[in-house]
């Protein structure tokens, strides 16, 4: 059966009955206790999947707007469904990470291939785009298979295992607990180089709660995040989350 948004949501498996609660995270690294403890209230269920609605802009040359919906399931697998407007002309596809492999398909209004990508470089690229939007799910984090480590007072780093690949994505949380910064190593042909490791990650302004969860709801996100570089070519992806629901 073809994937869809849809059937990717709604074959997520049901959130079990496990609640969150402090305790639980006892043995974590204190800025990955506190950055938990803020971002999942005590008493909420552990969700498997969110589904999120967003819109922003994005850098294909130049800033375009977009609006989109995105499935992030716990088990790895991930699709964003956006429409994406040039000159005033819809490009409409999704980013998928589905049974382990990636790919991504755009169409002029839908109908015209604009692009296509899919293969060994595509399926890390898009798992270490999937780590690092693990923050709008905090329940993943708290995963057996997610290891934490400590870095200086303000920082963590997360080892999330997805499709068979290690991703360490480094997050900067504020003294509240509030995710300010996200930062990894991310596979990928930034200004259309070869794939190689590059910095990716960016930063998170503000904040909302959707039943029980404390998510980063806009950022700024692109390559080389942490050096000149993001401010002058590195900024692609800016990002409003317009809302959120988990199952």
């Amino acid at each position: 059966m073809k994937a869809t948004l849809d059937s990717l949501w709604n074959s997520a498996p049901a959130a079990t009955g496990r609640v969150f609660h402090p305790e639980q995270i006892a043995s974590l690294p204190p800025v990955a206790r506190r950055y938990l403890e803020h971002a999942i209230a005590p008493g909420t269920r552990l969700a498997s999947a969110v589904r999120l609605r967003m819109h922003g802009e994005i850098k294909l040359k130049r800033w375009l707007p977009f609006s989109a919906e995105q499935v992030i399931r716990s088990d790895g697998a991930m699709m964003w469904k956006a429409t994406v407007r040039m000159f005033g002309l819809p490009i409409r596809g999704f980013d998928r990470l589905i049974d382990g492999e990636g790919a991504m398909h755009w169409k002029l209004f839908g109908l015209i291939p604009f692009m296509s990508a899919s293969g060994a470089d595509v399926t890390r690229s898009v798992t270490g785009r999937v780590a690092a939007e693990s923050v709008w799910l905090p329940s993943a984090m708290c995963a057996d298979d997610t290891s934490w480590a400590p870095r200086d007072a303000d920082h963590v780093q997360a080892r999330i295992t997805l499709a068979r690949l290690v991703t360490e994505v480094d997050l900067g949380v504020a003294d509240d607990g509030r995710l300010k910064s996200i930062a990894l190593q991310r596979w990928g042909n930034p200004q259309g180089a070869e794939f190689h490791n590059a910095a990716f990650g960016g930063s998170a302004d503000q904040e909302r709660t959707f039943d029980g969860y404390t998510i980063p709801t806009r950022l700024r996100i692109g390559w080389y995040f942490g050096s000149v570089r993001f401010e002058s070519e590195g900024e692609f992806f800016r990002v409003s989350v317009d809302s959120a629901i988990f199952r």
